[in-house]
């Protein structure tokens, strides 16, 4: 079983720097974002994946609070980018 969650991880990981290529490139601002938020995602994911693998507990509670400035964050530049101002 941990070596499913190993692959998954070495794959995860792939696939996030596949959607790096996409947020450096992106043709648009609003195709960058959802690059972004994807990778943030996949990294909330890998952490919890490690965590699982080496048995700490403390990890996802890590990813939580990653996974939460992640969503923030992506809601601040879509309004920042709708608005052109944040407040």
């Amino acid at each position: 079983m941990i070596n499913l969650f190993i692959g998954a991880s070495i794959i995860l990981t792939l696939l996030s720097f596949a959607s790096l290529y996409r947020a450096i490139v992106g043709p648009t601002v609003a195709d960058q974002v959802v690059a972004i938020n994807m990778i943030s995602t996949k990294i909330t994911v890998i952490i919890i994946l490690v965590a699982l693998i080496l048995g700490e507990k403390n990890y996802v509670d890590v990813a939580l609070i990653y996974a939460m400035v992640s969503f923030i964050t992506t809601i601040s530049v879509a309004k920042y980018l709708e608005r052109g101002k944040l407040f």
